[in-house]
């Protein structure tokens, strides 16, 4: 469990996700979990399911009103529709209108922290507390409930980044990094020694977008990198160009981020040199853009563009890079964070002699927000502000989030089960290696390279097929993002189904 200590003068709660978890603590099993004996044993693939489906059915009614092509899973050139189905939903399998049972390594694009239906959060959801602030939804921001420091501590500010004492709360991923560029752009001024007052003339020329009360500013992203879909952070987006075409943008930099080789043993100093190939872009970018850089966002790892990984070394030079220049560091732990890489946060892997400036999160948190140190917040109130300022309902979930992570050490899970899995993809790349190549990850945030983007759709197709539900990143890229609770036991029925579509695209690609 995490060990605890005091948060400000009146938290018990504060959890300094960097401290070991107790090792007396044993993470729960398939044969020792009582949640998990509840599950099926294995996916199910209904054998009387028709081309009129009932997924089919109901996505034609959702179409009257929504567009409801991104409910396809597009695989090669077949189109898979799917609705699901979760009152029949439990841990790590997930069930459809049409009878099948899917074993969910995709795990709602990485949000689901807990599996499907457990008892911790359907229990929080029960509560009394859960249904006041679901009847009455404060703008938590101007009139928050009495509860709400209290409700903050036993939540959000448990797992606060060491250094971060300042949260602000949104409600998805893109909204945590839009207010993020918008604290980074505030306190630019302070970063720079300037003083932090507004002038009679910025607040006329703000009204007309123009400088100096619209000053220039820009955001440095990395190429591959996925930030969001709002106005500012697609302008720091450069994964799949569909998502920013006809939008206008901000003329920012991006630079490469490291590509590398793998075995990183075998490739030790190409994988250097290609490091500080990239560093050297990031200081050239930050001393000559003709916009001042106020701030740098990164991934720790590269998920949406194809879970690209570098050396903590590398982003230890990022951080001494950003605090040279007072450029302010964020690091998106929207997808990495809470748990998935076997530390509570992923940049805890970097071992960094001072923290990151803003940290922003969300998906399996289920609550999304950012963390900022002290010096950047605002001098004046409600720069930074919306409504809802996050929704109670949602930080009430990720305290339940919180509590069965510690209770049950799902982190120590992670890491083991993350391990086991590991252990047999790479000798599966050895046997498959013209499909599964260059096996990566922490914790059970776990991906390989396919040869070329056609075999990587067919593999998530035929996945499917045998009823495991896995997911694509980057051009040739599949990456697994299970539930925290994913156990060996989920890991053996997948390995089978594996194996099995492997041979099926030998015998297609390369007969005998």
């Amino acid at each position: 469990m995490f060990a605890t200590t005091r948060f400000l003068r009146s938290s018990k709660y504060r959890l300094f996700s960097s401290l070991s978890l107790k090792a007396v603590a044993k993470p729960k099993t398939a044969l020792t979990d009582p949640f998990l004996l509840t599950e099926p044993t294995e996916p199910f693939m209904n054998p009387l399911e028709t081309s009129t489906s009932v997924s089919a059915s109901i996505k034609d009614h959702i179409s009257k009103y929504q567009d409801a092509r991104p409910f396809m899973l597009i695989a090669g050139k077949s189109l898979i529709i799917n609705l699901f189905c979760y009152p029949q939903s439990k841990g790590c399998y997930l069930a459809d209108a049409d009878g099948n049972k899917y074993l969910d390594l995709h795990a709602q694009i990485s949000s689901v922290a807990l599996g499907y239906n457990h008892p911790a959060i359907l229990n929080a959801c029960k509560s009394d507390e859960m249904v006041i602030a679901l009847a009455n939804r404060p703008c938590l921001g101007l009139l928050p409930p009495t509860n709400w420091p209290e409700i903050l501590e036993a939540s959000h500010m448990r797992v606060a980044p060491k250094g971060l004492t300042n949260i602000f709360n949104t409600t998805c991923g893109s909204s945590a990094n839009e207010i993020a560029f918008k604290t980074a752009f505030i306190g630019y001024k302070k970063f720079h020694g300037i003083p932090d007052t507004i002038s009679e003339e910025e607040l006329a020329t703000c009204q007309d977008n123009i400088a100096p009360g619209s000053p220039e500013l820009a955001v440095l992203s990395f190429r591959n990198g996925f930030h969001g879909r709002t106005m500012s952070t697609l302008s720091a987006t450069r994964t799949k160009p569909i998502y920013k075409a006809g939008i206008p943008a901000f003329p920012w930099p991006a630079v490469d981020f490291p590509k590398l080789r793998y075995p990183l043993d075998r490739f030790e100093q190409e994988n250097y040199d290609e490091e500080n190939r990239c560093l050297d872009l990031v200081k050239a970018a930050i001393e000559t853009n003709p916009i001042p850089i106020a701030a740098m966002i990164v991934e720790p790892i590269l998920s949406e563009g194809g879970d690209l990984h570098a050396s903590d070394r590398f982003f230890q030079e990022l951080r001494r890079i950003t605090k040279e220049h007072n450029v302010v560091m964020i690091v998106d732990e929207v997808q990495t964070g809470v748990g998935a890489t076997g530390k509570f946060w992923a940049h805890e892997h970097w071992n960094l002699d001072s923290p990151p400036d803003i940290v922003t999160f969300s998906k399996k948190m289920q609550a999304a927000g950012l963390f900022y140190s002290d010096e950047l917040r605002p001098l004046v109130p409600m720069r930074n502000f919306n409504t809802w300022m996050g929704d109670q309902p949602r930080s009430l979930i990720a305290k339940a989030i919180l509590d069965e992570i510690e209770e049950s050490n799902l982190i120590a899970l992670v890491n083991s089960t993350g391990k086991y899995l590991i252990s047999h993809l790479k000798p599966i790349s050895i046997r498959y290696g013209r499909v599964v190549k260059n096996v990566r990850g922490k914790g059970t945030f776990i991906a390989f390279d396919c040869p070329n983007q056609e075999i990587r759709d067919l593999m998530v197709m035929l996945l499917k097929a045998e009823g495991v539900l896995i997911n694509a990143s980057g051009s040739n890229s599949v990456r697994f993002r299970p539930p925290l609770i994913l156990t060996k036991t989920h890991i053996n029925a997948f390995l089978p189904r594996f194996e099995s579509i492997l041979n099926k695209i030998y015998k297609q690609f390369w007969p005998q």
